[in-house]
């Protein structure tokens, strides 16, 4: 029997944009299956949405896509946790030139820790290269229309966190 190829797309997601769809929606062009991992880090979380608010606004935006993505969440590290899931490739998505400095330093680390487990970094759609979940949540915050860089249900939920 073939084995299924899964990749990891972790992130925060707080909230998933349309930047992050893209990238899900092209891993899965190349991998049988997506796995969308929160990662927590409750040292440093400040998030918007709770952990279980980001799950249920991923699950809704892929449902149609069955069990090809999975969402997740996971605390520690991202190796660890890939190895757990049987990932054996981690997507990361690369927006400008200086993501990639930072980027490159933790896929080396990664390498270190469990050299049977890739990055794949993969280019921002040009559409989404400028889009972040923290600025969408500013541009929010003051009362702009963000409706072109997020799902509907994620538009709907930062409205009513910003009761606009």
């Amino acid at each position: 029997m073939a084995r299924t190829n899964i990749a990891v797309y972790p992130g925060s997601f707080d909230p998933i944009t349309n930047g992050h769809i893209d990238l899900v929606e092209r891993t899965l062009r190349v991998f049988d299956r997506a796995i969308v991992a929160i990662a927590i880090n409750p040292a440093k979380d400040s998030s918007l949405f709770s952990t279980e608010e980001r799950i249920e606004m991923i699950r809704e935006v892929f449902k149609d896509l069955g069990k090809r993505v999975q969402v997740d969440s996971f605390e520690g590290l991202l190796v660890h946790y890939a190895e757990r899931v049987g990932a054996r490739v981690i997507i990361r998505g690369l927006r400008a030139i200086s993501d990639f400095e930072y980027e490159f330093q933790m896929a080396m680390m990664n390498r270190e820790l469990k050299p049977n487990i890739e990055t794949l970094f993969m280019m921002t759609g040009e559409s989404y290269f400028y889009i972040s979940s923290r600025l969408v949540k500013e541009v929010v915050s003051l009362g702009g229309d963000v409706s072109a860089f997020v799902p509907k249900i994620v538009l709907r939920k930062l409205k009513q966190k910003f009761k606009r």
